[in-house]
């Protein structure tokens, strides 16, 4: 939570501006649109782990409210996905409340779903797991009430175009979140799917996809590039799931 101490204590607002500056301060009640300028001056540049942590949580709340709203409602099991992240990340009261107000901001039809994006983009500073992590969670919301719009999918494919992710790669984070409830063949071939490779590879090839996806939820790998500790949780069942699904598939070819 160091983040956030150093966000109350008022030096982040100096040195992270911007739209997403701007979201967090009102989610606070404070101004911090005025940061960006001064932030490379005082060196806080895009990639210090507080600042990308301050970006991770301000951009993920208020998009999510952004993609629970793209089908023209929100749904009560939309907010209830919300709510069990914050659960899940076990953030405090005032985190709990800030994260709520960033969820309405992005509810709202003047919310600056391109300038968002695009300074999240820049303060991840190339930390491509960071950015997957989040599509994920968003997929994780658009999944809590069972019903995928087709608004929803348009935008989810929309926001991984801007963060450099191909429609290929959407439908594979729609296996990492959704996926893990079959039993019998069903269980074998969402295994497969989430792993992205196929009954006919060979076990070398399973083994490399396996070992690359690890890679790129290992939670502790994630923190140290920026993921908000609350979220470790969230990065630890994505390796879980990974880890049950290699293991089903070594299972059934032995």
């Amino acid at each position: 939570m160091a983040w956030w101490g150093t966000l109350l204590g008022g030096t982040l607002g100096y040195m992270f501006g911007g739209p997403l500056g701007a979201l967090l301060g009102a989610a606070l009640g404070r101004n911090f649109d005025s940061g960006l300028k001064l932030n490379e001056q005082q060196g806080f540049t895009p990639g210090d782990t507080e600042r990308v942590q301050a970006a991770f949580f301000t951009t993920t709340f208020s998009v999510m409210g952004h993609v629970a709203k793209a089908d023209g409602q929100v749904t009560n099991d939309e907010i209830a996905s919300a709510r069990n992240i914050m659960a899940q990340m076990q953030l405090d009261a005032a985190q709990r409340e800030a994260a709520m107000k960033l969820f309405n901001e992005g509810k709202q039809t003047d919310f600056p779903l391109d300038e968002v994006l695009t300074q999240f983009k820049h303060e991840c500073h190339r930390r491509r797991n960071l950015m997957q992590m989040f599509i994920e969670i968003q997929i994780a919301t658009v999944l809590a009430d069972k019903n995928i719009h087709a608004a929803e999918k348009k935008l989810l494919y929309y926001i991984a175009d801007v963060l450099g992710f191909s429609h290929q790669h959407v439908e594979q984070f729609f296996h990492y979140a959704g996926g893990q409830q079959k039993s019998g063949k069903s269980a074998l071939k969402e295994a497969y799917a989430l792993l992205g490779v196929s009954e006919s590879d060979s076990d070398d090839k399973i083994k490399k996809s396996y070992r690359r996806l690890m890679n790129q939820h290992h939670p502790d790998k994630l923190v140290a590039k920026g993921l908000p500790e609350e979220m470790l949780k969230l990065a630890t069942e994505k390796t879980q799931q990974i880890q049950k699904a290699y293991d089903l598939i070594k299972k059934n070819r032995q």
